[in-house]
Formats: structure tokens, sequence, C-alpha cells
């Protein structure tokens, strides 16, 4: 009798496993690159379009008279990371809606008549957030650099837009392939915007005034603190850019100057322990809530930590690593008032007549600061604009708020700075948000601010 109820357990167990794993892992299993299971209706089915939401086509298949389907892509490389390819193997949206793809939910008089003749039935559509104009306007503002861009919707999560360089043309992936993944100087294969891991420089200093902010509540409009350009720990010793000298600033100015030496300060004053955990209140050293595959952003800082790794992490340097799109949600949670929405990228799927098969309501992944301390940030974002060191963007019809970045690596020997720019259009209610790295661009002034910003105004001005 024992035995019987073992077995009976097991298998009530075994049951209830399956059912949490199609329920809760299904989405994650059908995207999975190495999952050939949904191939197999391609037999049948036509592989569907790639659509946005006004209707331009990013990905359609052919059929050849002797059945051979051809997967076409008009943009070639614009949108070439973020749609992805279906052909050796499957990336991006090809490969996360590779089930609607090749599903096929049109009438069932259709099917029959398609049954009939032997031919195969049409996957459904999948109609995607991104917006064309502003991804094109994105492709070439980023040019010749290497790097990436995200925009997003703060308020609902849409992805607007991502661009990753060096790019690669789907249209040809099956001959190209060879070279591009012996390609070890490009790696035009790697979706720089999701997988692409950086120092993130001075645009961490909207996690370190927060972090700041939250363990000094009562004082910390009281910071005050007098740059004279360096500043000094034994061994190791931080600048401020070209070792400008800053003079006496407040929170405020520091972050809008992008002072290094004052935040340095800062790092040294503030608990380890208690900066960890703001990062990963924000999602550092854990997955993100997004479709896509992705890399996890590292934080290592500690309460152990030495002093020059406090004063090094504090201005975005150390061993810290993040994502362009886990800066722009960064930067969404700001715009926000300090709720992340779920980013997605997939507004809903439709059959081939265009009837609904399913949507995407916008959802939020959780409230990772209170109003007051986006209120805050916002403040000393807007600032930044108005005063500091994003100014570019001052008179263009719109107002915004960010944080530039200039962050220094060293790789092999060779050293280099790249080029940051994190921020929302709209300040009161913001519209947009727009993060942008461009390597070896130098600091976030010179080069990621005006790509920035001719994003910003193909948004406002088309």
């Amino acid at each position: 009798m024992i035995v019987t109820y073992v077995f009976v357990f097991l298998f009530l167990l075994m049951a209830g496993y399956m059912i949490w794993l199609n329920a809760a892992e299904r989405k994650e299993l059908q995207a999975n690159v190495n999952n050939t299971k949904q191939d197999s209706t391609s037999e049948n089915v036509i592989r569907g379009s790639i659509v946005t939401e006004d209707g331009t086509t990013l990905a359609s298949t052919s059929v050849s008279e002797d059945g051979t389907q051809i997967r076409y892509y008009p943009y070639e490389n614009v949108f070439a990371h973020v749609v992805g390819y279906a052909s050796n193997g499957k990336s991006g949206l090809e490969a996360y809606a590779n089930s609607q793809l090749l599903s096929s939910h049109i009438s069932l008089v259709d099917q029959l008549r398609s049954e009939e003749k032997g031919e195969k039935v049409q996957g459904d559509t999948v109609v995607v957030t991104l917006d064309p104009a502003l991804q094109q306007a994105a492709y070439y503002a980023l040019g010749s650099y290497k790097g990436a861009v995200v925009v997003m919707e703060p308020d609902s999560g849409k992805i607007l837009a991502m661009i990753s360089k060096p790019d690669f043309n789907p249209n040809t992936i099956s001959q190209d392939w060879d070279s591009m993944v012996t390609d070890e100087t490009n790696s035009a294969l790697l979706n720089r915007a999701t997988q692409g891991l950086y120092p993130p420089g001075s645009t961490f200093k909207i996690l370190t005034s927060l972090s700041y902010i939250r363990e000094n509540p009562d004082t910390y409009s009281q910071f005050s603190f007098n740059c004279q350009g360096s500043l000094s720990r034994e061994d190791v010793t931080i600048t401020c850019y070209n070792g400008e000298v800053h003079g006496q600033e407040d929170l405020k100015a520091s972050f809008a100057h992008s002072c290094n030496t004052a935040f340095a300060q800062i790092g040294l004053d503030m608990d380890g322990d208690d900066f960890r955990e703001t990062a990963e209140d924000f999602l550092f050293n854990t997955s993100l809530p997004t479709d896509l595959q992705h890399s996890e952003s590292v934080f290592e800082l500690d309460g152990n930590s030495s002093y020059g790794e406090q004063m090094t992490t504090a201005i975005g340097q150390g061993d810290t690593l993040v994502t362009p799109l886990h800066m722009a949600l960064i930067a969404s949670t700001v715009a926000n008032g300090g709720i992340l929405m779920k980013p997605y990228y997939i507004a809903r799927v439709e059959t081939a007549q265009g009837e609904l098969v399913s949507e995407t309501d916008p959802s939020a992944y959780g409230e990772l600061m209170s109003v007051e301390e986006a209120e805050i940030l916002t403040g000393f974002m807007e600032e930044t604009v108005n005063g500091g060191t994003a100014s570019a963007l001052l008179g263009a019809g719109y107002t915004a708020a960010g944080k530039t970045g200039s962050a220094e690596y060293e790789t092999g020997g060779t050293t280099g700075t790249h080029s940051w720019f994190v921020g929302f259009s709209n300040v009161e209610d913001p519209d947009i948000v727009v993060a942008v790295i461009a390597e070896d661009g130098g600091t976030g002034s010179q080069t990621a601010v005006p790509i920035a910003k001719a994003i910003f105004d193909a948004y406002y001005y088309g």
C-alpha cells in the first residue's frame, strides 16, 4: 500500500511540474534557439511576417515554384539584431516569436482549402512595437561607431528602436556566416544593446546618487564638496575630466558637471553593502525582464571592498559592467516616477487576414524607487541639460533630462573611452527614453549627446 501511495505521489508531482513548466516557462522554451520542435510545423505553414504597428513589413516569406521558402528583410541591416534572422539558427524576434510565426489561426475553411490543394497555410503575423522612422534615425545617427542605441516608452515599456553595430545583412546571413563567426574584431552577430557589457562611466552616478540619498535622507541636500580636480587616497587618485577644477559644489551641481572627485568622496562615505543593495534593487547581478537573449549586468562592491574599489565604483568604473538596455531601464524608471515597466517588443499577433490572435498589455515590473526619489533624480538630470554636460540638448523645442558618461576601459593593453548618454524628453510628462553608447567615442557630451539629440529630433519633428 505504501508503495502505491509513493507512486501516486510521484505521478502527481510530475504532472504538477509539467503543468507549471508549460505555464511558466512556455515562452522561454519556445524561444530557445535549441528548440527545433516548432520548425517541424514549417512543413505545413509558411512562416508568418513581422510587421510594425503602422503596417511596415520588416520580415516576410515568399515561396518559390519548387516550394522553397525565402525569408526577406526589406530594411537589410537596419533592424538586423532586434528582428534577427531565421536561417543558420535564429536570433532576435525571429527566435522569440518562432512559435507564433509558425502557427496559423486562419479560418478552418481556408485551412481545408489549402489542404485540398496541397498548399501550405500562411502563418500568423507578429506586429512589433518598433518604430521604423526612429529605428532609421538611430541607425544613421550612430553612424560608423561600434555601439548601441535603445529607445523606449517609459510609461508602457514599448521598445521603439534598438540598434547594434557592427551589424549584418540578414538577407545574406547564410553566405556571410563563416566569415562573421570567425571575426572576433567586430563580433557583428552580438547584439550589443542587450548582450554588450560596458563600464557605465558617469551614467552610473544616477544610482550612486540614489544610494547616497537613501543613506542620508535628511542631510543629502547639505552635501558640499570643494573640487580641486583630483582626489587621492593613499595609492589611488581620481581625477575629473582633463583635471578640471569645479570648485565648491552641492550634490546636484556635482551630478550635472559629472564631478568625479565629489563622487569618489561619496563612494568613500557610503556603506558598501547599502550601495550593493541599491544596485541589486535595480537588477544588477540578475536577469532583466526582457524577452530577448541578454547579459546580466555586474556589480561587485560590498562592505569588504577596498577604498580604491569604493572610489572607482562610485564613478561607474572599476568592475561594474552594464548593458545599454539596462541603462535605458534605469532611466525609464526615473522618468516613470519610480516604476519600471517591463520592456516588450510584440504589440500583438494577428492572422494573415488581420484578425486578432493575442495582444500584449503593458505591465509593471515593480516600484524600484519612490516618487520623491524619482523627482530628485529628474531634477539632477534636468540640471545636466540646463547647465551641465548635456547642454547640447537645450533650445531644441522640447525639454530633456539626462546623464552623460565617459567610460574608460583597458583591453589587452589598449585603452580608450566609450561615450555614453541616457535620458528622456518632455520632462513633465516623459515621451521617450534614449540610451546611447558609442565605443571609443570619447566624452558623452562629445559624441553620445549629439546622437541622442538626432533621435529626439526625429521623434518630434520627423
